[in-house]
């Protein structure tokens, strides 16, 4: 999925394999194993390659994303809502018992991925 956008990226640029794998520091054979989806790259080699592409990872991702969202539900009112707001809020409390500075209940505010 994530190799997928990497490969239509470096098409759409018109670079090769070699030129990626080279200006991203990664082994030819390996980038090309990550595009075809045999291996799952770290983190940090998708970055290295998105750089190299000239993106961010979070635009790879953006891509992927893209990619794996059917055109039909990104036009829908919802999922315009849902891309806008894309955290919720939850509020927790310390469980009781448990040493805290300050000595009186701890409340919070957690923002958790939807």
């Amino acid at each position: 999925m994530v190799g997928g956008a990497l490969r239509g990226e470096r098409q759409a640029q018109g670079r090769t394999l070699k030129e990626v794998s080279e200006a991203a520091r990664i082994s030819m054979p390996y980038l090309s194993e990550i595009e075809r989806g045999r291996k799952e790259a770290s983190s940090e080699v998708l970055a290295a390659a998105a750089g190299a592409l000239g993106l961010s990872l979070a635009d790879l991702l953006a891509l992927t994303q893209r990619d794996l969202v059917p055109a039909g539900r990104r036009s829908r009112p919802e999922a315009s809502a849902a891309a806008a707001a894309p955290l919720r809020v939850a509020s927790v409390t310390r469980l009781p018992g448990r040493p805290q500075a300050g000595g009186g209940p701890a409340r919070a505010e957690v923002r958790l991925a939807a």
